[in-house]
């Protein structure tokens, strides 16, 4: 066992957890896909941590549950100055932190938590820093490039300065990434020598509090009793049930089977073609809708041959990209052309998909100077994601297509936090990558995932630097008004189709099934999916 995995069985008293002993009347019991790669989020920026952050942390901002509405959160209000570049939020009196066996908080939260958590990403005196993977990706990529300095007004008003505007500021701190964090607890742990502990054992605000995580197994929640969603009556975002439960079941199949069973309550990201059946099961209702999203093939342009476009383009032409979202998405897809999803503003509904063509792709293989094709690899997302139902079978497909034309790819797949780890050191040489929006706004994903920045950063998996599509993104960030900016995104998603940046596969549609039991649960869009608000029928 690794000292991480020792200091993290020891904070929380891990023990081997069988189902039957934690059903109950009043717990949740989810059958989720994956381990979380991070139980901080301000170091993931994948779906499986912000689906656990969302029960634990709070933000200053709120994406409505199952909408796209920003609202309050730990800021009950926020003022813009005229030239956009001063943010003053009035922080939420009466906030609780959690308390666990190693801490217990000796106040409520106040803005030096708001401090602290900003301090931890953007200063690197501030002892926290380097504490942990030290990679702060979504403040660096969505926040920091326009951010100045926070300071604290009083206990209950924080200031942010920004250096230049930055439209979709409020949106973007609505994500898990951006989650305050006890500066109390955070000193405590520093003073006993343990500064990790902030980001193994989760201390937060929100309505459910973490009592054990087993990896690949089962991760506790329990809901908080003092919750401040109780004194002012908002049930939207208060837990309905005293226990919260996650069950770790990669196998699409045993999940569906869990739901049917009863085992498990709700069951995330089914077997497409399990939705038949599903729709058929008088305990199950299958809900059902859009979801803002990218699927995609990142051709590795670091590494040879796929920094030549006619190489990129020509295994574009080769891919069967129709038989694929046939087989894989089993009619929860339509295929994809512009890298802006149809369900956000400014996506261009005038770009066409290149057509399965192996001929074209031949010449255009022979054009570059490799008539007889080549030998790459081709990783396999080893996950379920709403995005991509079935990586493996997706990849074998692609493998198949691509010897048509001489080019053999040896297909690889890795544990998913290792996967994404290889895949951000740029490991691979095509992969299989794929995102979905955390906030309501086309900036988001494409200001993370395929900028000239992201390359160094090894956000941009393709390591795709084209400095027009860059400037435009930078550019639409720096106004407000939305016909402007959808211009500029319109201009990006242009020269991504034309530059072949990454192969799109669809865009997708979301299916949750639930117990009819379970009461208003509402399938969320933009980051993690909470589940208070959320009901049992007795």
């Amino acid at each position: 066992m690794s000292v991480r995995a020792r200091s993290l069985a020891l904070t929380l008293g891990l023990s081997a957890l069988m189902l039957p002993a934690i059903a109950s009347a009043q717990a949740l019991v989810v059958c989720s896909e994956a381990s979380p790669d991070y139980l901080n989020p301000q170091f993931s920026g994948q779906n499986t941590a912000y689906d656990v952050a969302a029960q634990i942390y709070e933000r200053l901002t709120a994406t409505e549950r199952g909408g796209s509405q920003i609202i309050p959160s730990l800021a009950e209000s926020w003022t813009t100055s005229d030239d956009g570049l001063t943010y003053t939020f009035k922080l939420r009196k009466g906030v609780k932190w959690h308390a666990s066996k190693t801490f217990t908080p000796t106040r409520d939260f106040n803005a030096d938590d708001v401090i602290f958590s900003f301090g931890r990403m953007f200063d690197p005196s501030n002892p926290f820093n380097k504490v942990g993977s030290g990679n702060f990706g979504f403040f660096a990529e969505i926040v920091q490039p326009s951010f100045k300095s926070i300071e604290k007004v009083d206990d209950y008003t924080v200031k942010l300065t920004l250096t230049k505007p930055n439209s979709p500021l409020l949106s973007a701190l609505s994500v898990e990434p951006m989650s305050i964090l006890s500066a109390e607890y955070a000193a405590a742990m520093l003073k006993a020598g343990t500064p990790e502990q902030i980001d193994f054992a989760p201390i937060g605000t929100g309505p459910f509090s973490l009592v054990s995580y087993q990896k690949d197994a089962v991760i506790r929640f329990k809901a908080v009793p003092d919750h401040w969603t109780k004194a002012v009556g908002n049930r939207d975002r208060m837990a309905l049930v005293s226990d919260l439960i996650f069950v770790i079941t990669p196998d699409a199949a045993v999940r569906f089977a869990k739901v049917r069973s009863g085992e498990c309550q709700i069951a995330r990201y089914p077997n497409p073609g399990d939705l038949p059946a599903m729709r058929t099961e008088p305990a199950i209702n299958l809900l059902q809708g859009s979801i803002a999203d990218q699927s995609f093939l990142a051709f590795n342009q670091q590494k040879k041959p796929f920094g030549d476009k006619r190489v990129r383009e020509a295994l574009a032409y080769a891919t069967n990209i129709p038989a694929i979202i046939d087989a894989v998405y089993q009619g929860t897809g339509k295929i994809a052309a512009a890298a802006v999803p149809p369900s956000l503003w400014s996506h261009d509904a005038d770009l066409k998909p290149r057509p399965y063509d192996p001929e074209k792709a031949k010449a255009l293989l022979k054009e570059a100077g490799l008539e007889n094709g080549f030998e790459t690899t081709l990783w396999a997302i080893p996950v379920v994601r709403a995005y991509m139902p079935n990586g493996r079978r997706a990849a074998e497909l692609i493998q198949a297509d691509w010897a048509k034309i001489g080019v053999k790819a040896t297909i690889q797949t890795f544990e998913w936090g290792e996967y994404l780890k290889r895949g951000r050191a740029g490991d691979h040489e095509v992969g299989m990558f794929g995102y979905t929006w955390d906030y309501p706004d086309p900036s988001q994903i494409l200001l993370s995932g395929w900028t000239c920045e992201g390359v160094k950063s090894g956000a941009n998996r393709a390591r795709w630097c084209n400095q027009e599509a860059s400037d435009a993104l930078a550019k639409a960030s720096t106004i407000t008004d939305q016909g402007e900016r959808a211009k500029l995104y319109k201009r990006f998603q242009e020269l991504f189709h034309e530059d072949v940046a990454g192969l799109l596969f669809a865009n997708a549609q979301a299916f949750t099934p639930v117990r009819k039991e379970v009461k208003d649960y509402k399938i969320h869009f933009f980051g993690g999916q909470p589940f208070y608000g959320v009901s049992i029928a007795k």
